[in-house]
């Protein structure tokens, strides 16, 4: 994720935090410590609360601030099977299920 708080900010003329911090409590937001941290980059955590009177005060939507970035996946490569004795290809053992033979099952230990 990628938060765009600057660049809304920046959308609306509001170009340093004190001036995001006028128009945050304008609307009644007293963020107190999160300013540096919502400002600076990617907040950790943030209430919904929070997220609305940030909207409010930027007159934005939620989805503006934001940005889902991709995220890069590495293929994994895969590795050549081995051979084992008879030609057959090895790779990890399955244990074999055993077939009940229809009796009734025997008594847990007492």
């Amino acid at each position: 994720m990628k938060w765009n708080l600057r660049m809304v900010a920046a959308q609306r003329d509001l170009r340093r935090p004190t001036e995001i911090l006028e128009a945050f409590r304008a609307v009644g937001f007293w963020p107190s410590s999160k300013v540096a941290a919502l400002w600076g980059g990617m907040p950790v955590t943030l209430r919904l609360d929070d997220l609305d009177m940030i909207c409010a005060a930027l007159d934005c939507a939620v989805a503006d601030l934001p940005q889902a970035e991709p995220v890069i996946v590495e293929q994994a490569v895969p590795e050549p099977a081995s051979r084992a004795a008879g030609g057959e290809v090895a790779g990890a053992a399955r244990p074999v299920p055993r077939r009940r033979t229809g009796g009734p099952r025997s008594l847990p230990p007492s």
